[in-house]
């Protein structure tokens, strides 16, 4: 069956048409591609003219995420949850530590290992928090469980 000249015209122009297409498409994707490489800082394209400064040492932003990106506020709930085991933590001493003479309470690693343990198994990264943040006060750097069962935990706060 022969086409007529008109339907071989409009045939050649639905090709024509969907090579466009195809060309459209693919030269968004590079521009896009381009753009991101220009950002990434990975990336070893020399064309790159609008590279991205990275923060040195001292910036006020470096070792931090991006603001308001996914791994920010990743962060931010983690420094609250920590922040919360913290205020456990020290509840707890208050409930089960005795009282010193000077008004602090005071209480052996091994007892508040024996409570605590039960409520989280992160005992020492928590009390080294707390030492960090000043609520607490212990010797040595790292409190290991039967090593140290007898070093004295002040509540300073």
């Amino acid at each position: 069956m022969e086409l007529n000249k008109e339907q071989s015209a409009a045939a050649t122009r639905a090709q024509l048409t969907t090579v466009g297409d195809l060309r459209r498409s693919w030269q968004s994707w590079a521009e896009d591609h381009i753009d991101y490489q220009k950002h990434n800082p990975f990336s070893n394209d020399s064309r790159s003219v609008t590279k991205s400064v990275h923060p040195q040492k001292g910036d006020p932003i470096y070792g931090r995420p991006p603001e308001g990106s996914k791994t920010e506020q990743r962060g931010k709930d983690a420094h609250t949850h920590v922040g919360k085991e913290v205020e456990e933590l020290c509840l707890i001493m208050r409930n089960i530590g005795e009282k010193g003479e000077d008004g602090n309470i005071r209480m052996t690693f091994r007892q508040l290992f024996e409570t605590y343990v039960t409520i989280s198994n992160k005992v020492v990264g928590i009390l080294l928090r707390a030492r960090k943040c000043g609520l607490v006060q212990f010797e040595g750097e790292m409190l290991w469980q039967g090593k140290d069962d007898n070093v004295i935990i002040t509540l300073l706060e």
